[in-house]
């Protein structure tokens, strides 16, 4: 069974703003023999699949994007966007609900790529997702602090569209575990990590048996995630059973004391019903095959930055229920930028906008 992922508020309504056939994003979007015009003119169709197995399916579209700069002033840079009709998701744990994905990645078509050739910022993004609720997300390096950061260089392998970095091994409870060599993605659009078969069982046979004696007992009812655990009463948070865990870490082995320090609290997550749940799950039974991916839950309370004019990703601890406030933290001027409804999302995308299925694209 699949869902379709519905926008909960205002849908978008094209206004003949398709992004022609013909054009280098659609190509971008469009690879090899997939990538068929009849004319130059026709629509851009497009079809992505995501290696979290969701998928969406329509129209390429480009329109004017209001984003406030660090110096105050507003630009409204037109950027093509995929105006997606047919949303679907088709593996077992569901993610949760979104209106919406935006593309990251390294891709031509990226927001970041198209706001890099268009010479409004350098090719660098950033987020922090808070461990409480919300965050913030950054296009350029103009928030990030002079020193403090730890960085490893991005792998450059067959797709220049991953946030790939490694090797690495991982630690558990501070003690090597013999993961070693490991390859991994930054991954912002999953929410959970993802480890090859191999790995996974590895970490999970490692978590049980520490947890052996303890007062946690597998809690199979539980359908949040597969494996999860509970207690004689409902966990009220996850820092009452921390302490029966031991920290990870993954300890980057081509740069030296580069480490991804993990505490329970960013590989756990808290269940409605009270009970705790592991946030890694095995990538094989998602089709990932060998594929290594770091989610959003190991990036909890970090700024995470990818900087592709130097080829890495740094990572440093903050604040993430709050912007940050640079005048006093990084002592450079810039004026807080805020979220602005300027009318552009309106009534919808009609399910017959497009017709034909292209290509196949992954936003890694």
């Amino acid at each position: 069974m699949h869902s379709n992922a519905q926008p909960s508020d205002k849908l978008y309504n094209p206004k003949n703003n398709r992004v022609p056939c013909a054009s280098s994003l659609c190509q971008a979007v469009s690879t090899g023999q997939n990538h068929n015009c009849d004319t130059p003119t026709d629509q851009c169709d497009y079809e992505v699949q995501y290696a979290d197995l969701g998928s969406s399916l329509g129209v390429l579209l480009a329109d004017y994007f209001p984003l406030r700069l660090t110096n105050s002033s507003l630009l409204q840079p037109r950027i093509a966007f995929g105006c997606g009709y047919d949303q679907k998701y088709l593996g077992p744990h569901s993610p949760p609900d979104t209106a919406g994905i935006l593309g990251l990645g390294r891709g031509k078509a990226s927001i970041l790529s198209q706001l890099r050739t268009l010479g409004i910022t350098k090719n660098v993004v950033g987020h922090c997702f808070s461990r409480v609720e919300g965050g913030f997300l950054f296009f350029g390096d103009r928030l990030l602090p002079p020193s403090g950061i730890t960085w490893t260089p991005m792998l450059r392998g067959s797709s220049d569209t991953l946030y790939s970095s490694g090797p690495a091994e991982l630690l558990f409870g501070g003690k090597p575990t013999g993961i070693r060599a490991l390859k991994l993605i930054f991954d912002s659009g999953s929410s959970y990590t993802y480890f090859n078969a191999q790995v996974y069982k590895s970490i999970l046979n490692l978590v049980r048996k520490d947890l052996s004696g303890k007062p946690l007992k597998d809690a199979p009812e539980e359908k949040a995630l597969p494996v999860c655990w509970k207690t004689a009463k409902p966990i009220k948070s996850i820092f009452d059973v921390k302490s029966f865990f031991k920290p990870l870490t993954i300890n980057f082995t081509n740069a030296k004391n580069v480490k991804l320090q993990l505490a329970p609290e960013d590989y756990l997550i808290l269940t409605k019903d009270g009970n705790v749940c592991l946030g890694i799950l095995n990538g094989g039974e998602q089709g990932l095959e060998n594929f290594n991916v770091i989610g959003d839950i190991f990036m909890q309370d970090r700024v995470v930055v990818y900087d592709n004019e130097r080829q890495q990703i740094g990572w440093f601890s903050a604040n993430c229920n709050r912007l940050p406030n640079v005048d006093r933290e990084y002592n450079e001027g810039f004026s807080q930028p805020y979220a602005a409804y300027f009318g552009i999302l309106e009534e919808h995308c009609p399910a017959t906008y497009a017709s034909k299925k292209t290509n196949l694209f992954t936003k890694k």
